[in-house]
């Protein structure tokens, strides 16, 4: 029976990858038609011919076992080979029992043995020879025994190895000293002599184990006390607690007789061969200890007079650990001049190199040179092949998980079984392009080869529902996974708290924190960033700032991506003094500032509409040695779109293009939004044309901005031509779209495709939201209908949507300018307006308190029950004295800015590269 990593024919792709999926069939079907070129088989061999080299020799009994000549068999020829070896215990549920095949088996006919499985057959031995035919005198076959020859370990003198009152302790603290092992452990009884182990690096600490040996007529006794106590926790760490079971004295002892019978099997080398040895030692301990340290790394390695083939892999391996793939080469080419040819390992490293780069033709141009070579691939080497290709981000990124599938296909026709490592890389390649299908098609065949899924394997599913805002499937599999008896550790709870924490949900993020600390987790860094990030989106900043010193108290130092949420926070709320505050404890923590760190100043800044702050904040980072980046200006672009300064906005675009920075969709989108805010609709198509010439496509956000723009101008014809536009390229419209639209229809008075519109977005699943409804509102007010603004408003609080103050604001004003006439459907009406404002608390501001008294004198021109009502939402300081002096803006045909604050909040978030809750991760 074959397995295989591939894909069903359901889901084949053009690039050739097997099949990522096969249903198993019986195993008794399918395992006898598969061989490979290395068989051996259980079954009794049939005797020799008559004319067979040896006429002389008897034959074998017919229930004996003939050992073969040669390890390999040549297939017969009517049995085709294959290249594919499988597993057959890939799809059992234990795949630690493996069948026992009978010991003879010719009382078994119908055994079939797993013979054409070259992992298994690997490990077989050839059967053993027959016994030798018995002579008269046996005496003269036997091999004489020479006096000096070595004994076995068998044939040493029984010695009692274990010593008395002797445990081994382990997992002790480096920095333990033997007084504090001895008080520990004299409970137990009075101790003889405490040994600890000194370490390799260092004399003044030990290398983790030792031994505590009892005295006394109770030492036994006390040792056995002492081993009960296997497990117990001291100075932070799970101390390992076991009876010495003598292998140390017993290695000694064999060392010392094997010295003595003169095979000791010691290698005399000579000094440059030591000199080598000391070298490569010396410089992987540079490696390990100092891997930041390039300088002494390289330093020490061009310092050694003749490398050899290992210095040489050492170096590719260490570059490709940084992934400095030009270096890494380098070594490499260096290597081959001198005369050494590479390895296997030394390919893999290279390979390695280029992965991490994320250049993985290169890589591939490797394997190909391996190949011409004859050099083999191992196991490792498609490891990384694989999760190159998987983890490379690109806009090509489907073509990407092919070559990944195909090389899963080329792994298993080499013979080479995938590990589980191999699917959960599959699975994050899936993640990443958000391939929810494929998937759940690697975890379910994960399953079906016999591999039990671990807490990484339901963690890849978690991620991939979190990646694509699923939290509820993401936590349907954390409850599958608890089920399966599989705790969560770190990574998997860090996963469900940034999914929550994207959906703004802090109430449930904080539950997932409740359960990570039960479950006797401490929290990491990450876990203490997405906490003040959660109090930061609460708006309980103090909170945030004391998450801050509870971090340092328990030895986690902040990072700069810590203090983001809490100075962007303060600066969002107009508390600059506090947001600088925040930014000096930063630097004081030891973190230095980064380009993103002065962004979320920047951005909070832009939030308040204080652009003059904004780009001050420039020339400190200029002093600060960190120059602005493309989100910086972006930023600052989109704070002088919303106030519609398009000259201001064009000047930053001009230094951000001129600074060689990334023009992105989210630059233009700055530019369109100060086009469209200006009403310059001829600037912002020059903007689309730019876009379309820099071959960056329109998403839903810049047809949002064009269609709102036309939609000030009450221009509904040049908003149909861009919805219909965005159709045909395939962009989804959402809210946002819709109820500009449905603006511009108000604006040219043409309610009737106003109110088809709302009929074609329910038909699509796009539900009005409140601005919708108050756009509607506002258009039938227009339109001098009331009884269709009063019939909008009731089918709004109908659809469970609670009205703002906009949405009483627009309905109150418009009907207050255009009822000279109190008719009795619009008095009852307007009265029941009041009530439900003051029962919610609304107070207006002073500028519409005077315009809307200024139209209750039209209705009630000496006062009465509307006015009372009314005035009841007027401000607590309102006097009949002085209101008619207060100037008011406030008009019936007041403009609707469909893209609101919080929209441009969530653009600012998008050009700053995402959510700044996400940077946490």
């Amino acid at each position: 029976m074959e397995f295989s990593l591939s894909t069903p024919h359901y889901l084949n792709t053009t690039t050739p990858f097997s099949t990522l999926i096969h249903n198993q069939k019986h195993h008794s079907s399918s395992s006898s038609s598969t061989t490979t070129s290395l068989s051996f088989s259980l079954k009794p061999t049939p005797p020799p011919l008559p004319n067979s080299e040896n006429p002389t020799s008897s034959s074998p009994p017919s229930n004996q076992i003939r050992r073969p000549k040669t390890l390999k068999t040549t297939p017969s020829p009517s049995k085709p080979t294959s290249k594919i070896p499988s597993n057959p215990f890939r799809n059992r549920i234990n795949p630690t029992h493996v069948p026992t095949p009978p010991i003879n088996s010719t009382t078994n006919t119908n055994y079939h043995p797993f013979t054409d499985k070259l992992w298994l057959t690997s490990k077989l031995s050839p059967p053993p020879p027959p016994p030798p035919p018995q002579t008269e005198n046996p005496e003269e076959n036997r091999i004489p025994i020479k006096v000096n020859a070595p004994q076995k370990n068998s044939d040493l003198p029984k010695i009692k190895f274990q010593q008395e009152g002797k445990i081994f302790v382990g997992n002790l603290p480096n920095w333990v000293k033997k007084n504090e092992v001895f008080d520990f452990f004299r409970q137990f009884g009075p101790i003889k002599n405490v040994i600890l182990i000194k370490g390799h690096d260092s004399t003044e600490r030990n290398a983790g184990f030792g031994f505590v040996i009892y005295g006394g007529s109770t030492a036994a006794k006390s040792a056995m006390k002492a081993v009960e106590f296997d497990g117990v926790e001291f100075h932070g760490r799970v101390l390992t607690v076991k009876l010495d079971d003598g292998r140390r004295m017993k290695e000694k002892t064999e060392e010392r007789t094997r010295w003595i019978e003169g095979n000791d099997g010691v290698e005399y080398r000579s000094n440059w061969h030591k000199e080598r040895d000391s070298s490569r030692k010396e410089l992987r301990k540079i490696m390990d200890t100092e891997p930041e340290n390039w300088q002494a790394v390289v330093g020490f390695f061009e310092r050694i007079k003749k490398p050899s083939r290992g210095e040489y892999g050492l170096m590719v391996k260490y570059y490709a650990r940084r992934g400095d793939m030009h270096r890494a080469r380098e070594t490499f080419e260096s290597m081959r001049a001198r005369g050494i040819e590479p390895t296997s390992h030394v390919y893999t490293s290279l390979i390695h190199a280029y992965a991490v780069g994320r250049d993985m033709e290169e890589a591939l141009s490797c394997v190909r040179k391996m190949k011409e070579e004859g050099i083999e691939m191992s196991l490792v080497t498609y490891s990384i092949m694989v999760g190159g290709f998987a983890k490379v981000g690109n806009a090509d990124q489907t073509c990407n998980m092919n070559r990944a599938e195909a090389l899963v296909r080329d792994m298993e026709e080499a013979g080479i079984e995938a590990p589980i490592d191999i699917y959960h890389t599959m699975m994050d390649g899936y993640t990443m392009i958000g391939n929810e299908d494929k998937c759940l098609v690697v975890f379910e065949r994960l399953k079906e080869c016999g591999f039990t899924p671990s807490v990484i394997s339901y963690g890849c599913l978690i991620n991939l529902y979190i990646k694509i805002g699923k939290v509820s499937k993401a936590l349907e599999i954390s409850k599958l996974m608890e089920s399966a008896g599989i705790k969560h550790n770190m990574k998997t709870y860090s996963m469900l708290i940034n999914g929550f924490l994207k959906l703004k949900d802090w109430a449930n993020a904080f539950a997932v924190v409740e359960d990570l600390v039960k479950d006797g987790l401490k929290p990491d860094i990450v876990l203490y960033n997405n906490i003040i990030t959660a109090f930061c989106g609460m708006g309980n900043m103090n909170r945030a700032v004391r998450t801050v010193k509870e971090m340092q108290r328990e030895r986690h130092r902040p990072t700069s991506r810590t203090f983001m949420p809490i100075i962007h926070g303060f600066a969002r709320a107009g508390e600059m003094r506090r947001a600088l505050e925040i930014f000096d404890m930063m630097r004081m923590s030891g973190c230095i500032p980064t380009v993103h760190t002065f962004n979320a100043l920047v951005l909070g800044l832009v939030e308040k509409r204080q652009m003059e702050k904004a780009v001050e904040i420039l020339d400190e980072m200029t002093l600060a040695g960190i120059s602005p980046d493309e989100h910086t200006y972006t930023t600052i672009m989109h704070g002088y779109a919303s106030l519609g300064d398009t000259g201001k906005a064009f000047e930053y675009f001009t230094k951000l293009r001129n600074e060689g920075l990334e023009l992105d969709v989210y630059t233009y989108e700055a530019l369109l939004k100060a086009c469209c805010k200006a009403g310059r609709m001829q600037s912002a198509l020059a903007v689309t044309k730019e876009m379309s010439a820099q071959k960056i496509p329109r998403n839903t956000f810049v047809y949002n901005i064009l269609i709102d723009g036309w939609a000030r101008r009450g221009d509904v014809w040049e908003a149909a031509d861009l919805m219909q536009q965005m159709k045909k390229d395939g962009v989804q419209p959402d809210i946002h779209t819709y109820t500009s639209f449905i603006n511009a229809c108000c604006k040219a008075g043409d309610m009737q495709r106003a109110a088809k519109t709302i009929e074609e977005m329910e038909a699509f699943g796009v539900k009005p939201n409140v601005k919708t409804y108050t756009t509607l509102i506002h258009g039938w007010a227009r339109a001098s209908l009331p009884e269709k603004a009063f019939r909008c408003f009731k089918e709004m609080k109908s659809a469970g949507l609670k009205p703002d103050k906009a949405v009483y604001h627009c309905l109150m004003t418009s009907l207050l300018s255009r009822a000279t006439v109190a008719e009795a459907y619009i008095y009852s009406g307007l009265l029941s307006i009041c009530k439900e404002m003051i029962e919610s608390g609304l107070t207006v501001d002073m500028g519409t308190a005077v315009h809307w008294s200024r139209c209750l004198r039209k209705i009630e021109r000496t006062g009465g029950e509307l006015t009372e009502a009314l005035q009841k939402t007027f401000p607590p300081d309102w006097s009949s004295s002085h209101t008619l002096d207060v100037s008011s803006d406030a008009d019936s045909d007041d403009e609707l800015d469909i893209i609101s604050d919080d929209d441009d909040v969530e653009f600012a978030n998008r050009i700053d590269g995402g959510n700044i809750m996400s940077r946490m991760v």
